[in-house]
């Protein structure tokens, strides 16, 4: 069978952003969705999830964001989201061609589909992932 795999733009796109070479104003949530595949494709869900959030927080560091920015259970919950849509979707040859057969995934308020404002944007959901408390996100 074959799998979802990155193209020669993804990995540089990778690259770049762990490098901290990629402008804030261009990180945007689709470039958000671009990397949690792109770490998906090449990585279990535990091991994309850590390195996404040491590539967010090094990338804040290097802007010199407050790190109270990263926000652990959003960083989570959209990881999960990106695999069950690669999961549902079928193999896609890069960021772009599975983005566009999951078009959901660019629209930020999915997430409150699954957890209330009040759950998600509190300090405990900020600091650890909290579950979901309206719905779960589908399982792998």
């Amino acid at each position: 069978m074959q799998a979802h795999r990155t193209d020669s733009d993804d990995d540089a796109f990778v690259e770049d952003f762990e490098q901290c070479r990629v402008a804030p104003a261009d990180f945007d949530h689709r470039a958000h969705i671009r990397l949690a595949y792109a770490y998906l494709c090449n990585h279990e869900v535990e091991a994309a999830a850590r390195r996404m959030k040491s590539s967010l927080v090094r990338f804040l560091a290097h802007v010199g964001a407050d790190p109270d920015k990263f926000h652990e259970t959003m960083t989570r919950a959209w990881i999960l989201a990106v695999e069950h849509f690669m999961n549902v979707t079928g193999p896609a040859e890069s960021s772009a061609a599975f983005i566009q057969r999951a078009p959901d995934l660019l629209d930020k308020r999915i997430m409150l589909t699954h957890y209330s404002a009040e759950t998600l944007f509190s300090e405990a959901a900020r600091a650890g992932f909290v579950e979901p408390d309206k719905q779960p996100i589908p399982p792998r």
